[in-house]
């Protein structure tokens, strides 16, 4: 069974990291297919490579990446937009690899006509801006919440309980981070209205979220693909929604064993 979608965007993939749930990611790419997948920033982190000693790249990211190819093959538009982690791909910006596409930013028209600014985000992060060092710096902190969440998880499959996301629950609660957010979403408002567009869609932040922001714009988050697994769809009509796989590929799989059991009981019939 396939998911057919207008549009999809995904981001934050990281792609290159042990964080990166790169099975839910390739089943993701195996049961949906779209006119047009936009990679909206940080699909490869090229930021391990470069502050850490070693190489991790599993045979299960080059699938991933071949997936991505064999899409263009088959007739999918791909834009990829680099973000802070992949930016050393920005100076490849207008070139087209493999049938993707790599732009700085993008305007995507949705069916009901309205206009999004497509950007990774990071070019309104003041830290990642103009704080290198100390973006590298939380992003290793990051990568250590992520590991304890590993941990914690495991203890918590071994005890039959879901899957639970540290960070998630302190940019929830850290007021700091709340604000920021805040912050974030209003800086985009404002280059909306520059931009003249209905509303902005991004990444960077690693929250999944469609929101009207105070200028009437809209707000578009596409999540990421190392703890909650989401992406941004559009349908045929032009409405955006949020798929979280974690939740929906379930869902889609206990579909088709429905569906195959109920094939299999006809054919007994």
């Amino acid at each position: 069974m396939k998911l057919q979608y207008r549009s999809v965007w995904i981001s934050d993939t990281h792609l290159g990291t042990k964080s990166c749930k790169a099975e839910y990611l390739r089943d993701f790419l195996d049961h949906v297919e779209c006119e047009t997948l936009y990679l909206v920033g940080d699909i490869i982190d090229l930021w391990s490579w470069n502050i850490k000693s070693g190489f991790y790249w599993p045979i299960l990211h080059s699938d991933i990446v071949q997936r991505v190819f064999n899409k263009a093959k088959q007739g999918t538009r791909i834009i990829y937009i680099p973000g802070n982690h992949d930016d050393a791909f920005r100076k490849h910006v207008g070139i087209q690899f493999n049938g993707i596409e790599i732009h700085l930013n993008a305007i995507h028209k949705t069916a009901d006509n309205r206009r999004f600014l497509i950007m990774h985000g990071d070019e309104f992060d003041s830290i990642v801006c103009h704080n290198r060092w100390l973006a590298y710096i939380g992003g290793e902190a990051y990568e250590f919440l992520l590991a304890a969440n590993r941990w914690i998880n495991n203890l918590r499959k071994i005890f039959g309980y879901q899957y639970w996301s540290l960070s998630s629950y302190l940019k929830h609660r850290v007021k700091n981070i709340v604000q920021f957010m805040d912050n974030y979403q209003h800086v985009l408002s404002l280059e909306a209205q520059k931009q003249q567009v209905d509303g902005i869609i991004c990444g960077h932040i690693h929250h999944a979220e469609i929101s009207e922001m105070e200028s009437g714009k809209i707000y578009c988050n596409t999540g990421d693909w190392v703890e909650s697994c989401t992406a941004l769809v559009e349908d045929a009509d032009g409405n955006l929604s949020i798929l979280n796989w974690l939740d929906d590929s379930y869902q889609l799989l206990d579909e088709t064993s429905a569906g195959e059991s109920s094939n299999n009981l006809s054919e007994t019939a």
